[in-house]
């Protein structure tokens, strides 16, 4: 029921994003304002993905997903109304083009973080594949009706279809009996959850990888989308051409998505994102010397199956990386790449096009596809297993008396007792805790070593409140967990590690004497 919701979803943003994109070569001709639709249509993504991602790991997902499709029900409205009375002109029409990729911006993070709910986690690359296709589905589906009403009725039908479609998507949202995870803790601050979403990214470095990726696989992933509707007026300047071009892409891509569970058994996540994007670049070349539309949808055929190998190996990439608590914030930040990589582009190949034409701005994006590759073939994408990732309750009481939630910051040091044949593999396993705790959420972390004892080395790092505090500690994992033994293990004093905890206190400022 939910991937149906989704699937709908998915359609109505691609026959917005296709009607508001054939409208915009009958308002406007130039190149850079086609192109600007889809910037409009991705840019949310780019500028809201944390904060929407920060809110889906906050909020009751139902009624967050609720919202999203009543957005797109209004703006569905709006451009039907637009459209009808004839106000569609280019602002208007990339305005309500960037409300939809709002309302897209706030979907992703919360459908996400739904799916590892509903699916177990060792079906979790299938579901994402399952995710994938539908999204590819929507490519072939909302093409095909959007071209079929803009044909028969007009801009108007399509704009009233999607605002029809996203309410019937949100009756099946509405019978969805979700049940939120019990919560210990009271739930984050926007700012704070969006400060830790971030950090979390910033220390994990196969995410960061991942994310890097994406976007410069959708800065030459985009091209032939960007420049399809001009495309495909100078082959025949057909609304029909540029719609079957478009469903082309997405029935490529469901080909391949059906055969990617197999391929993924025998390559790794890297080689089949480079695959996806040398092979990429020769589709687009092909379809950028096509003579004919039948050509050009042979190579958009191939264009399909290569941008799902790429982008679907780098989405399972990026929720393999990632535990439960924080995983609608960093795949929004993932999807924030993506979505920037895909703006700047369309802003980029537009502006080709303008110069030296549409079939030059294809040959230019093959090229830096494969200039990408070469680039980046010694990145690793790989991350933790699933079993790394799993949740370890933190079981010593960290106090004996009630503390103040919102008291701190809250100081924590231990003490270690280090022989100096050890020191090296000590730091090492330091510099791995270091980042741990700031994935954590911890404020900021140092090593000290003791001046007089040079076998006394005390790790030290803060945490904003004694609420933020108890937050760390709700979300270690196994990984944490055997971080801490490997700690252990080099330590040579009595006892276990010596844990101080200091909470900051006020004290009274002096009066100036009377």
């Amino acid at each position: 029921m939910l991937w149906t919701a989704w699937l709908a979803a998915n359609i109505c943003m691609w026959m917005c994003d296709v009607a508001a994109a054939w409208l915009m070569t009958t308002i406007s001709g130039e190149p850079v304002l086609v192109a600007l639709v889809q910037t409009a249509s991705t840019l949310p993504m780019f500028l809201l993905a944390l904060p929407c991602g920060a809110l889906a790991d906050m909020v009751d997902r139902r009624r967050w997903f609720l919202a999203t499709q009543y957005l797109m029900v209004a703006t569905g409205i709006f451009l039907a109304i637009a459209a009808y009375l004839g106000m569609l002109t280019a602002p208007v029409l990339l305005a309500l083009v960037f409300t939809n990729g709002v309302g897209m911006a706030m979907r992703f993070p919360v459908f996400l973080a739904i799916v590892p709910e509903v699916v177990p986690s060792g079906e979790m690359p299938q579901a994402i594949a399952l995710h994938t296709m539908a999204i590819n589905a929507s490519r072939v589906i909302a093409p095909l009706v959007a071209g079929l009403l803009l044909a028969a009725f007009g801009s108007t039908s399509v704009f009233l279809a999607v605002a029809a479609l996203s309410l019937g998507g949100s009756a099946l949202i509405l019978r969805w009996k979700y049940s939120p995870a019990i919560r210990t803790l009271p739930a984050e601050r926007l700012m704070g959850a969006m400060r830790v979403g971030a950090q979390f990214v910033g220390q994990s470095r196969p995410l960061r990888v991942v994310i890097a990726r994406i976007c410069l696989v959708n800065v030459q992933l985009v091209a032939p989308l960007a420049m399809l509707p001009l495309f495909a007026t100078e082959l025949d300047g057909g609304a029909r051409t540029y719609t079957v071009l478009l469903a082309c892409i997405g029935v490529g891509a469901i080909t391949v998505g059906a055969w990617l569970p197999r391929l993924r058994e025998r390559l790794a996540a890297r080689t089949l994102i480079n695959l996806g994007s040398c092979v990429h670049a020769i589709s687009i070349t092909l379809a950028a010397l096509a003579p004919n539309v039948w050509v050009a949808a042979a190579a958009m055929l191939v264009t399909g199956g290569a941008w799902i190998t790429a982008t679907n190996s780098l989405h399972v990439s990026a929720q393999l990386c990632l535990p439960g608590w924080v995983r609608a914030r960093a795949m929004s930040v993932f999807f924030m790449a993506a979505m920037g990589g895909s703006a700047i582009g369309a802003v980029l190949w537009g502006t080709v096009a303008s110069v030296a034409g549409v079939r030059a701005s294809l040959g230019l994006g093959a090229a830096l596809g494969l200039a990408v590759v070469v680039a980046v073939r010694r990145w690793r994408v790989a991350g933790p297993s699933a079993d790394e990732l799993a949740p370890v309750p933190f079981t010593s009481a960290p106090t004996a008396e009630p503390i103040d939630p919102g008291a701190g910051p809250v100081f924590v040091s231990i003490e270690y007792v280090i022989d100096p044949e050890d020191t090296a593999a000590f730091q090492a396993v330091m510099a791995e805790s270091r980042r741990a705790r700031l994935r954590g959420g911890a404020l900021s972390w140092s090593l000290l070593r003791d001046a007089e004892d040079p076998r006394r080395h005390v790790e030290h790092f803060v945490d904003p409140s004694w609420l933020e505090h108890l937050r760390r500690l709700d979300r270690l994992t196994a990984a944490d967990a055997r971080l801490r033994e490997r700690r252990a293990a080099l330590h040579r004093g009595v006892g276990p590690p010596l844990v101080k905890r200091l909470i900051s206190e006020d004290v009274p400022r002096e009066t100036s004497a009377a």
